[in-house]
This record gives C-alpha cells, sequence and structure tokens, in this order.
C-alpha cells in the first residue's frame, strides 16, 4: 500500500509531518510506501501531480491513501473527489479562495503577478488565486473514505468551518480539544490513524 503525504501551503517533501510518518511506517507498517512528493506548484499541477500518482497506483492494483495537512487536505478532498481514493485530513483548510486573499493584503505584487513566494519555492501569482475562486469545495464525493483530525485550538485557520463542511458531507470528524495549527503531537496521532485505516480502505 502507498500512502501520499499532501504537506501545506508553507511546507515541503521536508516537512516534519512527512518525515514522522515515512518513520513510523518503516518501523511499524513495513508494506506501507510513504510518498513525499513536492508540490510547491501551481494549484492545477498539484491536482494534476496528486491524481496522475493515485490513478498510477490504481492501474498497478495497489491501494492508495493521502494524508493531507492544512492546504494539502483542500488538495486530498479535491483527489478525493476526482479519484474516490481514501483521505486522511489534519487541521484541512477549506476556503483557501478566502483565507489565502491575506496574500494581496501583505503583499501588493510584483509585475509578472507573483504575491507570495513559498518557503518552498512556489511564485503564488493571482493566476493561482482565481484558480481557487474557480475550484471552491463544495462536497466530498466518498464521504466513507475520509478521516479528519481538527484541532480546536487551530490559530490559523478557523477549525469549526472545517468541522462544520466535513460533518454537513457525511464525513468522521475527529475534534480534538486544544493543539494548533501544526498539529505539533503528529506523533502521537499516528497510532489512531493507523487504526482508520481498515474502514477506509472498505
Amino acid at each position: 500500500m502507498k500512502m501520499i503525504y499532501v504537506h501545506g501551503f508553507e511546507s515541503s517533501a521536508k516537512s516534519t509531518k512527512g518525515r514522522l510518518l515515512q518513520e513510523y511506517c518503516a518501523k511499524h507498517h513495513l508494506t506501507i510506501e510513504v510518498l513525499r512528493p513536492d508540490l510547491n506548484m501551481t494549484p492545477k499541477a498539484v491536482l494534476t501531480t496528486l491524481c496522475q500518482l493515485v490513478e498510477e497506483a490504481q492501474t498497478q492494483g495497489e491501494q492508495v491513501v493521502l494524508l493531507g495537512s492544512s492546504l494539502g487536505g483542500y488538495f486530498s478532498t479535491l483527489t478525493n473527489n476526482k479519484t474516490g481514493c481514501p483521505i486522511i485530513l489534519l487541521n484541512p483548510s477549506t476556503q483557501p479562495h478566502i483565507s489565502l486573499q491575506r496574500l494581496l493584503r501583505d503583499n501588493v505584487g510584483s509585475d509578472d503577478g507573483v504575491v507570495h513566494q513559498t518557503e518552498g519555492g512556489w511564485q503564488v501569482t493571482l493566476e493561482d488565486l482565481r484558480w481557487f475562486e474557480q475550484h471552491i469545495l463544495e462536497k466530498v464525493v466518498s464521504p466513507k473514505k475520509a478521516y479528519v483530525i481538527i484541532k480546536a485550538g487551530d490559530e490559523l485557520l478557523n477549525p469549526m468551518l472545517a468541522k462544520t463542511f466535513y460533518q454537513s458531507q457525511g464525513v468522521s470528524v475527529d475534534w480534538q480539544a486544544g493543539g494548533d495549527h501544526r498539529m505539533s503531537d503528529f506523533a502521537a496521532q499516528l497510532p489512531r490513524i493507523m487504526q482508520q485505516l481498515p474502514s477506509l480502505l472498505t
């Protein structure tokens, strides 16, 4: 089986959570191969890349699960909608078309339309922001194949927005008190996450 870690906005393939997932599986779940693609690219390219990775695994008869954090949760949900693959989400972003508007307030942009460059090297453009406006998250096609962990103490995104959206779609939501957006206790969450896999894969 393959697990694809889908990192968040200001992250990369070197993310701490992705590394912890890979180390945990190498120690406790030897049959799980963890992939950590670098997704610092346009949102259209991110979605295309994830769908291709999932479809390649499915074509080879392999089970594949996406584990998406923050903006990676948004992209994982879109990928679930297109491919039906199981997803596990950590403090997912549900309204990047709104939350990423802060980039316009923080930066007036350059002549080529770049409004921000992430730590991983993605040069976010006005066209990228328009893409999110054109791909608003409105549904979860396969809710029984989704599991969401949300920290009530998320200081970056409004956790109630994610809780309300996913519950309205029939997705199992694990609402946890306290915590933070980065989910600093991720290592402790891994056994709980792995316990969810059988129900997501059926």
